[in-house]
């Protein structure tokens, strides 16, 4: 399936051919002034112009990605949790390095995405490692191939293992999903956001955004209702969608702040 159309913006790949891409259209997302523009798996392993980029940041995270930066440039993040390997957001980009490293690593249980932003060839993968996809249903719309492996979820939270739950946050989409890690950061708990909360280049707040390349801020009651939600989680750090975007201390307060403060801007 490899030959499946895949969008050249935001990575999405489709069951078949597209004149446009559903996710690109939509106001959280845009289509470049110069057009929309497909490829597919095929065409993208047999140019020789993507290769995996795997990073071993330690506290057993595994950061996987594309070089040069392919859609959204996102990576995703193979959670070496002690009830299994999760992966956690998703890119497009797959090949026979990075199937490989990912086994070498114990493989996956599962792949758990943020938002339909980052679903790229998620079927792909769960194919390549015979594992299922968890989405929330409130995003199923956004979904451009359906495949058995997804299996969708509904409510507030979804355990996925002791040591591993799917919260809704509804912020950015409203099934938007942030992954609590209780035994990560050395047992002090982790957040992983994609970007559902933001980190920023002020690591002291994280953001909150409708639509980030268009500037459209939250709903406050949608902020305000995320904060509430996080509140009781315990969580040291948290790891964003980006190369080098984690939280290294006192997350949990940070998001807390953040969402005080942002309340605060919105009331003016």
């Amino acid at each position: 399936m490899s030959d499946l159309p895949i969008c050249g913006t935001c990575g999405t790949q489709y069951a078949t051919p597209q004149t446009e891409c559903q996710i690109c259209e939509d106001e959280r997302q845009y289509v470049p002034q110069s057009g929309q523009t497909w490829t597919s798996l095929a065409k993208m392993r047999a140019s020789g112009d993507y290769s995996a980029r795997i990073e071993h940041p330690g506290e057993g995270l595994i950061e996987i990605g594309t070089e040069p930066r392919f859609g959204i440039g996102q990576r995703a993040l193979l959670v070496q949790a002690a009830s299994g390997n999760l992966l956690w957001d998703c890119v497009t980009y797959l090949d026979d390095e990075i199937v490989a490293a990912v086994e070498a690593a114990g493989g996956i249980t599962g792949i758990a995405i943020s938002h339909p932003h980052y679903y790229g060839t998620m079927v792909e993968w769960a194919k390549a490692f015979n594992v299922p996809i968890h989405l929330h249903e409130k995003d199923k719309e956004w979904i451009g191939r359906t495949d058995d492996a997804i299996e969708l979820w509904s409510g507030e939270s979804k355990q996925l293992a002791d040591d591993l739950t799917l919260i809704n946050l509804g912020v950015h989409f409203p099934g938007s999903t942030v992954l609590h890690w209780r035994d990560g950061a050395a047992g002090q708990g982790a957040l992983l956001t994609g970007d559902i909360v933001q980190v920023i280049p002020d690591r002291k707040f994280v953001g909150f955004m409708y639509s980030y390349p268009n500037l459209i801020p939250e709903r406050p009651s949608i902020v305000k209702h995320a904060a509430e939600i996080l509140e009781p989680y315990r969580f040291d750090k948290l790891h964003g969608a980006w190369w080098n975007s984690s939280i290294n201390a006192d997350a949990h307060g940070i998001v807390q702040r953040s969402a005080k403060r942002y309340l605060e801007h919105a009331r003016d």
